[in-house]
């Protein structure tokens, strides 16, 4: 099994890794559109008025261009640690067992902007592009990453994949047919879809599996994981979605 993550808008600075090796990361056939991305936020950051426009950063928020220009030297950490947020802070990758950290590396997929998925225990440094920017000198990201994660993900063959993400990185490469997956919405018992509670849910939820590490390789295994631990997970009405039930 894999689980696909989305990343998040926050991220926690420095690190002690080398700095991003791009051959070292997972899905290796995305190396030449990953290094597209980060040359051209580098080039970016050139011009911090411009990279202020583009990237829709508030004065506050000036810094993060330093960190786009530094994507090639900048110290980096595992991405399930270098992200914040609401996701990350309920799952608490850094408080976890070593096993359940292993875990993690072995089935777990973080999709970022600059790097496509990458490994959650792969290095990464500490930049600032969101799903929707426009960024120049490289195509639509829609269309830089979808067809080309599509690829790596069907090469990559897993037995099932569980799709956490958001729509918007979603769009940058979705599941291929040929995997059995399903995409997870956060619902109440009604079927009512929770903004407030969407994010939270899904990191207990892998936090829940890192600790039992459950040999699910199928959707019908999960569920009967899921009951085991008092979690409600169920087939929704459309095709290929899964509702996650929590209480409102």
């Amino acid at each position: 099994m894999k689980i696909l993550l989305p990343p998040s808008e926050t991220k926690r600075i420095g690190g002690d890794g080398a700095p991003l090796e791009f051959d070292s990361l997972a899905l290796a056939s995305l190396t030449p559109l990953r290094e597209l991305v980060v040359d051209a936020l580098r080039a970016l950051a050139e011009d911090p008025e411009r990279s202020q426009q583009v990237l829709k950063l508030s004065e506050r928020q000036l810094g993060e261009i330093a960190h786009n220009h530094a994507l090639r030297t900048a110290p980096t950490m595992p991405a399930i640690d270098r992200y914040t947020g609401v996701l990350y802070d309920a799952l608490d990758a850094a408080s976890a067992s070593s096993a359940s950290r292993r875990w993690i590396g072995q089935h777990v997929w973080v999709h970022s902007a600059p790097f496509g998925p990458v490994g959650a225990l792969d290095g990464i440094p500490a930049y600032r592009l969101a799903a929707g920017t426009a960024l120049p000198g490289v195509a639509p990201l829609r269309r830089h990453w979808a067809d080309a994660v599509n690829t790596a993900i069907a090469e990559d063959r897993p037995s099932f994949t569980l799709d956490l993400r958001s729509e918007a990185y979603v769009a940058l490469g979705p599941v291929p047919a040929s995997i059995p997956s399903v995409y997870v919405r956060v619902v109440t018992e009604q079927g009512r879809a929770l903004n407030h509670f969407n994010k939270k849910a899904k990191g207990e939820l892998v936090r829940a599996l890192a600790e039992d590490r459950p040999p699910a390789r199928s959707f019908a295994a999960l569920q009967k994981w899921a009951t085991s631990r008092g979690v409600t997970l169920r087939m929704g009405q459309q095709q290929g979605i899964a509702e996650l039930v929590v209480a409102s």
